[in-house]
């Protein structure tokens, strides 16, 4: 039972330390790379956590399946139905939240498409009436392909050159399926708490992919840095506050000033050197954790069957 306790303890530690990690390691990275690390991380350290859960779970199964008496497994292991209940618990207590984050999700969706019921269409841009400043990227639903979606009010605020370097923002958002990573580590965040802090760094990374794709698809990195700070200016609050939990990520979302910072800078490079060698060393550190706990879980139906098996009067 020992290494059951050990398992448990590792299931609800190991992604505090690993998520850290993960976010240290897109630090060092240009924002893509940044997003794909941070996407696989949740999803490695989620996916972890739930078989280590269910490994919890089906505990006294597997010992009924090597015809174990139960009153033999209870002297042995005095713990496992306790262990193995709460594993189940919070097993089905991460279902209803995935389904529920799904579910807001799809209606947040829903609910956007019928916002822009009286947009006019441009290509794929659809300019939607309404005084508040906003821009999002729309992606496709229920058959219909991905739009971006631009206030008149927004129209306004802009010139002809900064409304290029939005629009190019957004249609980064959806060429790249940025709504894809989002929800992805949205879903992850519902299995394990710690996991929270990799939706919102990727949030912010997210942005930062898109505006890094805006300043080269313009080629002036000083205009789209120009065009994406007035942007943020002008947008609502709402638009500010949101595109770190939703598919509509929005030009005004994540550390402007950071990110115009970074625009006006050099453009980002896989890193050198030092860097590289730390990089490396952060990533090995979460695809080892990420690794183990599943691992774990394996071992501990070993253990459970080998201990069976070891049994008197088998």
């Amino acid at each position: 039972m020992t290494l059951a306790l050990a398992l448990v303890a590792l299931t609800l530690l190991a992604p505090w330390g690993a998520a850290p990690a993960a976010r240290r390691l897109a630090a060092l990275l240009p924002p893509r790379e940044a997003c794909v690390a941070l996407t696989g991380a949740a999803v490695l350290l989620a996916g972890g956590t739930a078989a280590a859960l269910v490994a919890l779970f089906h505990v006294p199964f597997l010992a009924s399946m090597e015809r174990v008496p139960p009153a033999r497994v209870l002297e042995r292991w005095p713990a496992v139905v306790p262990v193995s209940g709460a594993a189940g618990v919070v097993l089905a207590v991460q279902a209803v939240l995935l389904a529920r984050r799904w579910l807001a999700h799809r209606a947040l969706l829903a609910k956007a498409w019928e916002s822009t019921g009286d947009g006019v269409a441009d290509g794929d841009v659809l300019v939607v009436p309404g005084g508040d400043a906003e821009a999002f990227a729309l992606p496709g639903f229920r058959g219909r392909p991905g739009r971006v979606v631009v206030t008149s009010g927004m129209v306004r605020e802009l010139g002809p050159a900064e409304r290029e370097v939005l629009l190019a923002h957004e249609r980064a958002h959806l060429a790249g399926r940025h709504h894809v990573l989002s929800v992805v580590t949205d879903l992850a965040a519902a299995v394990h708490p710690a996991l929270r802090g990799l939706r919102e760094a990727l949030g912010s990374h997210l942005e930062r992919w898109a505006d890094e794709a805006a300043a080269g698809s313009v080629g002036d990195r000083r205009l789209a840095a120009a065009a994406i700070a007035r942007a943020a200016l002008a947008g609502s609050a709402a638009t500010r506050a949101g595109g770190s939990r939703n598919p509509l990520l929005s030009v005004g979302a994540g550390p402007v000033p950071r990110r115009v910072e970074a625009l006006l800078g050099s453009v980002p490079v896989l890193p050198r050197g030092r860097a590289r060698r730390v990089g490396v060393a952060w990533l090995v550190a979460v695809v080892a954790v990420s690794v183990l706990i599943p691992g774990l879980a394996y071992g501990l139906h070993e253990y459970v069957e080998y201990a069976a098996r070891a049994m008197p009067g088998r």
